[in-house]
């Protein structure tokens, strides 16, 4: 019977290392493609003259790792012509005295801050339908706090919505470790793992979703589906947006445009949080999606084919399983987090992906298991996709 099961064990393995090797050959064909549509966008950057006016709209919240370097990267673009709008949800907030310090030193950079409060079920959400409002110009550039960008970011991220069929512009990014060994595994998974579904999906059916760290979007696409409303009880704002103005008849382009998202995470609770809150998002975001991405991971699948091999006394075939999985991971790291967003944790630490590889199949089963996660705002709480009022035990009782 023990040896049924291992062989049950070692055919799991060979599915799942077949599979993956698939998904490799999709990611190169991927870096293919996008280095191509990159190459485009750049001979299409218009001079200066041509570029339109754009309004950044930044929500902050609390003081985020290096927060003052982040929010200067925007004051220092090499654009002709922008405002930068910061929103934050209370006037107490710590965040708005360090915007207001970095916007004293640009004040050729026209910038405002606006106080929002949290009235819907998603504040970030919220903060953008305001500055939506208060902006003065039609191109609108959202962008998340913990995001680091260099000088040419707008110019590279606006200029593919001059054509009129493009409604929405988003930006793969590289993760940026700010907090030692468990940030950088998430760190790393964002330049690795999230990059290179990204390019498989432009790949095979092109971009119809959003990316948080950037989203940027014409108000006319904006308001051709419901403006920020509809966006209001959402967690996967991001997403939503970008699938909303994809159903209604615009382009989405992903930008050639690569940005530092800055990972904070000094704890294990804290990342397996973090992630579990998003893989249970995407899981019904992207159901079949999700379901299919438990394929594209090699190391649990080298290490299943490295027990059972081992089992049955083909201690070879062990060694061959767990290696051919270890290249595998360290072929797509060089291939996504090299080639294309340049994180330097390639080079410094190349071991670090395979173990990456190996939480990311744990967060991706543990987000069938329907576990219970922590989220900012202790008056709602996550259903699917949607952000609910969560349910008092007062109105249990008048319920039942």
């Amino acid at each position: 019977m023990i040896g049924i099961i291992l062989y049950f064990v070692l055919v799991i393995a060979v599915a799942g290392t077949l599979s993956s090797a698939v998904f490799l050959c999709l990611v190169v064909a991927g870096i293919v493609h996008f280095k191509t549509e990159v190459r485009r966008q750049h001979r299409s950057i218009p001079s200066d003259a041509h570029l339109p006016s754009v309004s950044v709209l930044k929500p902050v919240h609390g003081l985020e790792a290096q927060l003052e370097r982040n929010i200067e990267s925007f004051f220092q673009q090499d654009y002709p012509h922008y405002e930068l709008l910061f929103a934050a949800d209370e006037a107490s907030d710590a965040a708005l005295e360090v915007v207001r310090g970095v916007a004293a030193r640009h004040p050729h950079i026209p910038s405002r801050v606006l106080v929002t409060g949290t009235p819907w079920p998603n504040p970030v959400v919220y903060s953008f339908h305001c500055m939506a409002e208060a902006a003065q110009h039609d191109i609108l550039v959202t962008t998340d706090s913990d995001v680091e960008v260099d000088p040419a970011y707008l110019r590279e991220v606006v200029a593919p919505l001059l054509d009129p069929q493009v409604g929405m512009v988003t930006c793969i990014y590289r993760g940026k470790n700010a907090a030692g060994f468990f940030s950088g595994l998430t760190a790393i998974g964002m330049s690795v793992e999230m990059t290179a579904g990204v390019l498989v999906a432009n790949l095979l059916e092109g971009i119809k979703f959003g990316l948080g760290p950037t989203t940027v979007v014409r108000k006319d696409a904006l308001a051709s589906i419901g403006g920020y409303t509809a966006l209001r009880d959402y967690i996967a704002y991001d997403f939503a947006i970008g699938n909303l103005i994809a159903k209604a008849g615009y382009r989405v382009v992903l930008s050639g445009h690569v940005i530092d998202h800055v990972v904070n995470q000094k704890s294990f609770r804290r990342m397996w949080q973090n992630q579990l809150r998003w893989a249970q998002t995407t899981r019904h975001s992207r159901p079949k999606g999700h379901f299919g991405s438990g394929l594209i991971f090699a190391m649990p699948y080298g290490v299943l084919g490295f027990l059972a091999a081992a089992g049955l006394g083909r201690w070879g075939i062990a060694v061959a399983f767990l290696a051919i999985a270890v290249l595998n991971r360290l072929a797509e790291s060089w291939l996504v987090g090299w080639m294309v967003v340049r994180d330097p944790q390639i080079q410094t630490a190349p071991w670090l992906y395979p173990l990456r590889d190996l939480l990311g199949f744990a967060v991706w089963f543990a987000s069938y298991l329907n576990l219970r996660y922590e989220w900012r705002d202790s008056r709602f709480e996550l259903k699917g996709t949607r952000i609910a009022m969560r349910q008092s035990s007062s109105d249990s009782s008048q319920g039942s």
